[in-house]
């Protein structure tokens, strides 16, 4: 099935976010100039088919692991970030302002 093409351009916006940052479902829907926070969290939940969309760099707008009980595990999430140097403690990136990834910035 494809993807609606609002999806695809969450997921390459989303593709684009670099190892060990982060970034959040409001940053990415202000990016686009279409829908809201909730369309982009809807978007991610429907992309773990294997498609490399970094879904687990994507969280709230406070840095928690919000869309964490949408991986095959509660702890997938954290799980991936760890594996590329994020610091996550209590569901909640530590350094999340320091590794924030605005959309925004940069990708002019």
């Amino acid at each position: 099935m494809k993807p609606q093409p609002y999806f695809e351009e969450v997921y390459n916006v989303v593709r684009q976010i670099p190892e060990g940052r982060v970034t959040n479902y409001g940053s990415i829907a202000d990016f686009l100039a279409l829908g809201s926070a909730r369309m982009v969290g809807w978007a991610l939940r429907n992309s773990f088919s294997g498609d490399g969309i970094p879904a687990h760099r994507v969280l709230n707008r406070i840095g928690e692991l919000s869309g964490r009980h949408q991986f095959p595990s509660p702890t997938m999430m954290q799980e991936l970030l760890e594996l590329e140097g994020v610091k996550v403690e209590n569901d909640k990136v530590i350094n999340y302002k320091e590794i924030y990834w605005n959309p925004s910035e940069e990708l002019l």
